[in-house]
């Protein structure tokens, strides 16, 4: 479907797959698969995605810009992937409308942050899932 390092224009994929074109985590309805895109804009709002040190797993936060973040929506599809069979495709923003195809990844469990600011510079508790190839 896709090929690593190939970069890719995010209107392009909706248009072909469909799924919502903005914000990091897309879920194409009637689809077989679940689209993560990784931007540095999302630390404006607290998050923060990436390689761990040893590149064994990459870190990516959660849906939600204000208040606590929660298992609904785009996050309980991440969460539960494999028991809904869909697969995990991430892309890393390479400059504006385009990103770089990491690969297929699988669900490795998740922590949850305290004290991460939200959209309006709030206090709240984030989710950062653990993404491993697959």
């Amino acid at each position: 479907m896709f090929s690593p390092g190939t970069e890719y224009r995010r209107t392009e994929i909706h248009l072909k797959y469909g799924g919502q074109s903005q914000g990091g985590i897309s879920t194409p309805h009637g689809q077989s698969f679940i689209f993560l895109f990784s931007s540095p804009n999302g630390s404006l709002y607290g998050y923060r995605d990436g390689w761990s040190p040893d590149r064994s797993y990459y870190l990516f936060t959660g849906e939600g810009q204000r208040g606590d973040m929660e298992f609904v929506r785009g996050n309980k599809a991440i969460r539960d992937h494999l028991r809904t069979g869909k697969t995990l495709h991430l892309f890393e923003w390479i400059r504006p409308g385009w990103y770089r195809y990491v690969g297929e990844m699988k669900f490795d469990g998740f922590d949850i942050q305290d004290n991460v600011p939200d959209r309006e510079g709030r206090a709240r508790r984030a989710i950062l899932f653990r993404l491993v190839p697959a």
